[in-house]
């Protein structure tokens, strides 16, 4: 997206230049500009591009999962690392630990997006609205794929909202009917409308496997089947996912490559420029060793080490001889776990930029002791650190991160169909899609049936998606958050040398206090604004 991102400073220039007449020509010159972007091609296309950029807001990268830091950091897949630091860390192990702190405006604030969310859609049907009004000098393949990008992005806004807050206002490209007093819909006509942009933009996108261009048809088809999921829409999921398998994505040989930019399996990809436009990603989570002070404001906990199988033969390694609180000095299993856990999660021996990480006490990384260590200056409280979405080739000490973010892939929609397919009563299906999945990273698999095959369509999903955004909204719309986030601790390993120099291996509490899900925590509150300047809305009982 280098060029939407260039082209993005473009517009902004354009406009400005339209605006600057004399101080005394006093004719409007709004809808003159207006005219002149959405009657010319090249101008729309630059206009559309600013929508771009909101596919890296709601990602790992950026804040629009939520204002304290990754979603997975509620869930037993990141712990972070401190108490200090506030939304980097303090906030969103308030958030998971809950209780009295998880009021209707604390959650909305770091959870919320409402206010956010209507002021891109606000946006978006300006555009669409301009684009009916200006856009008849256009071709006709031009009118409607310019509308079916358009269309995507209110769609995908729109998702957001549905997936935190169950009933939203919906608005469309008539700007007239813009109200402070609009009532809030029903979930089903949220999912109506959504399902609608979608379709339309499928069908009219081009079908291209590039992902580095604009949208295309399968990027709105492969969001569709992610939408329809949180929709409970099983046809519809299954039928969006069918017409993305039908088109030549495949997955990479290699799953660390599918984070890669240009890879085989990306559908949507946002690009960042070194010279322009960068993130903070690596600052935040790489392992102390990479630079000094900084990192590890996040690390996966031994919950999820404990998620990935063992590459030969799949299954799981029996953990049970380092749950110790005594300490063991065997070498936990991590050489013999699959490919997925070598791509994302690093451990003490690995090998990283070129040297060994040394996750132990005094090591080069290091151990910060949850709590007691107020900061944790790039050391681990879990004995690990975050692997995947890094960039090994990154020196921080001179750059800032641009790896891209990968807002859509072949894997996600693979795990989308099995999920389509089990619930519309197609378990063969479903188990095609996942043996590909473990296929590509060496796994073996036996086809299930009943329970069992969604549990393991769970399983794939938590490991296969780790760290897009995807577990934290996974278990919510499953309805088994409550049960596995509440009334439960994260642990980790604290490593450490003994005389004689073999590392020990102690299973430390990484929480000292339980985590806490409530039932009302199943849908985002409303902020108090809305309801203060909208009588015809009312917070959600759940939160009253």
């Amino acid at each position: 997206m280098k060029r939407l991102i260039i082209n993005t400073m473009v517009l902004g220039l354009l406009l400005g230049v339209s605006s600057c007449k004399k101080y005394l020509d006093l004719a409007p010159t709004s809808a003159a500009s207006d005219k002149l972007v959405w009657s010319r091609v090249d101008y729309a296309e630059l206009a559309v591009n600013n929508f771009y950029h909101d596919l890296n807001y709601f990602g790992s990268f950026s804040s629009g999962q939520s204002d304290a830091g990754m979603t997975e950091g509620f869930t037993d897949m990141l712990k972070y690392s401190s108490m200090t630091y506030n939304a980097l860390m303090y906030i969103p192990n308030e958030l998971a630990y809950g209780g009295p702190v998880l009021t209707a405006n604390y959650v909305s604030v770091y959870l919320g997006t409402w206010s956010t969310v209507y002021d891109k859609i606000r946006r978006v049907n300006e555009a669409l609205s301009n684009l009916k009004k200006y856009g008849t000098a256009l071709s006709a393949d031009d009118a409607s794929r310019l509308e079916a990008e358009i269309r995507f992005f209110r769609a995908f806004l729109y998702f957001d909202l549905l997936k935190r807050y169950k009933e939203v206002i919906i608005y469309d490209e008539d700007l007239t009917k813009i109200s402070k007093q609009a009532a809030l819909s029903t979930e089903a006509a949220g999912w109506d409308f959504v399902e609608k942009d979608l379709l339309f933009a499928g069908q009219h996108l081009p079908v291209s496997t590039n992902a580095q261009g604009r949208l295309t048809s399968g990027a709105a088809y492969g969001f569709m089947s992610r939408a329809m999921l949180y929709a409970k829409r099983w046809p519809s999921a299954q039928t969006a996912a069918e017409k993305v398998l039908a088109m030549n994505y495949t997955l990479t040989t290699n799953y660390a490559d599918a984070f890669k930019s240009g890879n085989s399996e990306a559908i949507i990809q946002y690009t960042f420029d070194k010279r322009v436009f960068t993130h903070n990603f690596d600052f935040y989570y790489v392992p102390g060793g990479d630079k000094e002070g900084s990192g590890a404001y996040g690390t996966p906990p031994q919950e999820m080490v404990e998620s990935y199988e063992l590459a030969d033969t799949g299954g799981f390694p029996d953990w049970s001889e380092w749950h110790t609180t005594s300490g063991t000095t065997e070498t936990p299993p991590y050489a013999q776990l699959e490919p997925r856990f070598q791509a994302s999660v690093l451990y003490n021996g690995a090998s990283w930029k070129g040297r060994t990480i040394e996750a132990f006490v005094n090591g080069k990384d290091g151990y910060a002791n949850w709590k007691t260590d107020a900061v944790p200056a790039g050391r681990t409280v879990t004995g690990y650190f975050l692997r995947k979405l890094l960039d090994e080739n990154l020196n921080l000490n001179t750059d800032n991160s641009t790896q891209p973010w990968i807002a859509l892939r072949l894997g996600e929609v693979l795990l989308n169909y099995a999920e389509a397919c089990y619930k519309n009563g197609a378990p063969g299906l479903a188990n095609d899609a996942i043996r590909k999945i473990r296929g590509r990273v060496g796994l073996p698999y036996t086809d299930k049936s009943g329970e069992d095959l969604m549990a393991q369509i769970r399983q794939e999903r938590k490991v296969e998606l780790a760290y897009e955004g995807q577990y934290y909204w996974d278990m919510r719309r499953w309805g088994l958050a409550q049960t596995a986030f509440t009334g439960t601790r994260v642990h980790g390993l604290k490593i450490e040398k003994n005389g004689s120099g073999q590392f020990v291996y102690t299973y430390v509490d990484c929480d000292k206090q339980d985590r806490n899900f409530p039932a009302k925590m199943y849908r985002v509150p409303l902020p108090v604004s809305e309801i203060t300047n909208n009588t015809s809305v009312s917070q959600f009982p759940e939160w009253n």
